[in-house]
């Protein structure tokens, strides 16, 4: 039975085959609604035709049928029939409270014939990836205009429901997790914290693939980001590929594919659609022409994975798969860039080309007497604009920090980050969440679609909770600045200094996994020059 370290001995050696068209493929055997409800639903009060995920539970020999084309057609990795099963897109159907179920079931369905066909062909393994999709709902962005602070659901909404859809998955025997059609960064980190979050909680892990989505030809996803900044934002977590899906058809992919390839420490993969849909929401892009695109992806070695989205049958699927069998050769996974990289909306690398960052310190309630009034008199509107201004006048990074007697900030600090994560002008640059209080950290981190800093932790109050709260940062997916204190207080010479942070670099690396270019160490240099 296939397991974790043949799929990443395989992926040494050849190029793999994905398949995930399940709505597509389906929609094509036109079930009606009896056939969706089945007996399971048979007086549910809500019209259940169209939510193919329940077919797992009412019509498996559909689901069974499709997956079966699909891995005869040479599919490596096979995808779940899950995409909507989350308690978000449920709720749509009455059904948010059937989701382990659906998840369960659908998993339990195709290991089963992944394992079938790794018995029967032992040269080619068969690995059931489990499907958690992106929702209907979008954590970066506001549902009114009128109100861009506002958000349709919750980060920690969010883990929540893919921790319930992750749990039913591996229950249910799922070789692997794949995170799809990310469309917006901060659903997919949600996404991946709920994932870690399931591993710690049964004491496993199995591999997990990333794949973002790009919406139009500005090569960003519908929540703003390049596809740098999006590789940048999940690189914390230990997956086992990045890539992208849906969308767009293969020859449209190609320039964002390329640069994702270019720089990704990971294993790369592209499951495109057929082509562009037509006027009528089809798909007429023929199984040659579409294998004839993704051979371009192949004959430049851009991926380790590859095969197809909505609108590709099994006959497309054989087309590829033929196509990777002409041309194996995978791409030649780079080593793990051990430099700082950030990210609002743009990626920005910190190494030595660039001796110097701006910070702008003016979105700092005690560094500016002007943004503090602005809060505290709820002008924030313009409050934004000292941080537009900072942004225009070369600030590469901006500092947000609420803390004042006089304020509440944890709520003023996830009203700003909301507010401003609909300004493209302004978050394009990474943020630093700054606060002498844990609980306005974590609440600012949940905010975040890019890779921001976190202003600071320290050993002040022990390892213990020094530790805790870098795990935290880690699995939110941040940078961290390590302020020279311990638990006998602030370094007062530079002997101290290097004793405190050798001991915080060496308890973050060793104890908490955390990437050494994520790490900047505040030594405060005015503690020695003026004995404040």
């Amino acid at each position: 039975m296939p397991d974790s370290g043949l799929l990443h001995k395989i992926l040494k050696n050849r190029v793999l085959v994905i398949a995930g068209p399940m709505g597509t493929n389906i929609q094509r055997m036109n079930p009606s609604e009896k056939d969706f409800r089945g007996e399971y639903f048979k007086n549910h009060k809500i019209d259940l035709k169209g939510n193919y995920d329940v077919l797992s539970i009412t019509q498996p020999e559909i689901v069974e049928n499709v997956h079966r084309q699909l891995l005869d057609a040479g599919t490596d990795i096979i995808e779940t029939n899950t995409f909507n099963a989350n308690r978000i897109s449920q709720s749509d159907y009455g059904l948010q409270d059937i989701c382990y179920k659906l998840n369960y079931e659908s998993a339990k369905l195709l290991k089963k014939l992944a394992v079938e066909f790794s018995r029967n062909h032992p040269d080619k393994p068969r690995f059931a990836a489990g499907v958690l999709g992106p929702t209907n709902k979008t954590a970066s962005l506001s549902p009114d205009v009128n109100n861009p602070a506002l958000r349709s659901v919750t980060y920690d909404y969010l883990a929540d429901t893919y921790k319930e859809a992750t749990r039913g998955l591996l229950d249910g025997g799922a070789d692997l997790l794949l995170i799809e059609t990310i469309f917006d960064t901060l659903n997919g980190k949600a996404a991946l914290y709920a994932i870690e979050s399931v591993f710690e909680e049964k004491n496993l892990r199995v591999p997990v693939m990333v794949s973002g989505t790009i919406v139009d030809a500005s090569g960003r996803t519908l929540s703003g980001q390049t596809v740098e900044a999006f590789l940048t934002s999940v690189s914390h977590s230990d997956i086992l590929s990045i890539g992208l899906n849906c969308s767009l058809g293969a020859r449209q992919l190609y320039p964002y594919l390329e640069r994702i390839s270019r720089i990704a420490p990971f294993y790369v993969s592209a499951h495109p659609n057929a082509g562009l849909p037509n006027q009528f929401g089809g798909y007429d892009q023929t199984p040659e022409e579409m294998a004839l695109e993704i051979k371009a992806f192949l004959d430049n070695n851009l991926v380790n994975i590859v095969g197809g989205c909505c609108g590709s049958t099994p006959d497309h699927i054989s087309a590829i798969a033929r196509e990777v069998e002409k041309n194996p050769v995978p791409r030649p996974k780079p080593e793990k860039d051990h430099r700082l990289w950030l990210s609002g909306l743009e990626p920005l690398l910190v190494d030595k080309s660039r001796n110097f960052v701006n910070i702008g310190e003016r979105t700092n309630v005690a560094g500016s007497r002007k943004f503090a009034r602005l809060i505290k008199e709820e002008e924030y509107e313009e409050a934004l604009s000292i941080a537009r201004e900072q942004v225009e006048n070369g600030a590469q990074i901006i500092d947000i920090c609420m803390d004042d007697a006089m304020l509440d900030a944890e709520k003023c600090m996830v009203h700003f980050l909301n507010l401003i994560a609909t300004e493209p002008e302004i978050v394009k640059v990474p943020v630093m969440i700054d606060s002498s209080k844990w609980t306005v950290i974590e609440a600012g981190l949940k905010c975040v679609q890019g890779k921001p800093i976190v202003n600071s932790i320290s050993l002040k109050e022990g390892e213990e909770l020094f530790l805790q709260q870098a795990l935290k940062i880690r699995k939110y997916g941040a940078a961290a600045i390590v302020m020279a204190f311990d638990e006998k207080g602030q370094a007062d010479s530079y002997e101290r200094k290097t004793e405190i942070c050798r001991r915080a670099y060496d308890l973050l690396t060793r104890k908490t996994g955390f990437p050494p270019g994520d790490i900047i160490f505040d030594p405060n240099v005015l503690a020695i020059a003026t004995g404040i």
